[in-house]
């Protein structure tokens, strides 16, 4: 399912909904422990996990910017700077498994945002298949899938806003 797009006073907030058949604890693991994240997000490194702790990001070139932990709840809310913007990861347990919701405050809509919303789309895609056992055999062409979706959904989003 699609990123919901929702207009702020200032810019706009893409929230993904997720309701999985795994723990609450166990999705916790794959957000904030350094061997799984790492499948994941090969380029996020925590260092510290708690509100004012940071998570490294590893850039193209070698070199790491530092992102802070806004807010920290465990096993329920991680919160992080992402430049600009704040992404944010909710879990609440329910009966069979857990609902995840990530959410990212965008500052300002850029070209680069459907690549972006298509990023964080597939990163959920792909927790969720190391959940449950099973691989993507191409990120790569499964993005570019999405990504066209995200195109479309931030032109309609961007037309409807200026309205």
């Amino acid at each position: 399912m699609i990123a919901e797009m929702i207009i702020t006073g200032d810019g706009a907030i893409a929230r993904y909904e997720r309701h999985w058949e795994h723990s609450v604890q166990e999705v916790w693991a794959w957000l904030t422990e350094n061997n799984k994240l790492s499948q994941w997000f090969p380029e996020l490194h925590v260092e510290e996990l708690h509100e004012g702790g940071t998570i490294r990001f590893k850039m193209p070139n070698g070199t790491f910017d530092k992102l802070t932990i806004t807010e920290l709840k465990m096993n329920s809310v991680l919160e992080l700077t992402w430049w600009d913007n704040t992404m944010r990861f909710e879990l609440d347990p329910e009966t069979h498994g857990c609902l995840l919701v990530l959410t990212e405050e965008i500052k300002e809509i850029t070209d680069h945002t459907p690549k972006d919303l298509a990023g964080w789309h597939m990163c959920l895609e792909v927790i969720l298949a190391l959940l449950d056992g099973r691989t993507i055999e191409s990120r790569t062409e499964e993005w570019k899938i999405w990504y066209e979706k995200y195109i479309h959904a931030v032109n309609e989003f961007t037309s409807a806003k200026s309205k």
